[in-house]
């Protein structure tokens, strides 16, 4: 099960892949600049997750607008996930849970995705400037995608 709606979000520092290498990314810090959604996805290299950050790509001038910054979590490592957004355009930023440490905290951890192993369940959250989860939600199974238009109103809220 998720972390509820109203309860304070995990601080977590994870490393993200930039031009100039590996770099820290905490989210205390995202969100000094103000509200993050915070999505978790399974897999890189894989159908609905291209499809869906593809999908976020396009979209990331709304969240910018909502003042939110948009941040992508898998287990993969960085150097995959950066050969995989650079494969499809990606533009989210990235962040690897390879120790998968996150994903257990926020409550998505998904067990023995098609038999190879736990990743990180496919789920969506708002968090607010105060670090306070305003949404939440894991999806019922892999190939569903959050419902975007509620993340959105989340923030708009």
């Amino acid at each position: 099960m998720p972390i509820a709606v109203g309860t304070k979000a995990p601080d977590f520092t994870l490393k993200t892949k930039t031009p100039e290498g590996l770099k820290d990314l905490k989210l205390s810090e995202q969100l000094a600049r103000g509200p993050v959604v915070l999505l978790f996805f399974p897999l890189v290299f894989t159908g609905v997750c291209t499809a869906e950050m593809c999908d976020v790509t396009s979209g990331l001038a709304e969240y910018e607008k909502l003042g939110a910054s948009v941040i992508a979590v898998s287990v993969d490592n960085p150097f995959a996930q950066e050969a995989w957004a650079k494969a499809n355009n990606i533009k989210v930023t990235l962040a690897s849970d390879l120790n998968k440490e996150v994903t257990q905290a926020f409550g998505v951890l998904f067990r023995g995705i098609a038999g190879i192993g736990d990743s990180a369940a496919r789920a969506a959250f708002v968090i607010g400037k105060d670090g306070v989860v305003k949404y939440a939600e894991q999806t019922p199974t892999p190939k569903d995608l959050p419902n975007f238009a509620a993340v959105k109103a989340a923030l708009a809220g």
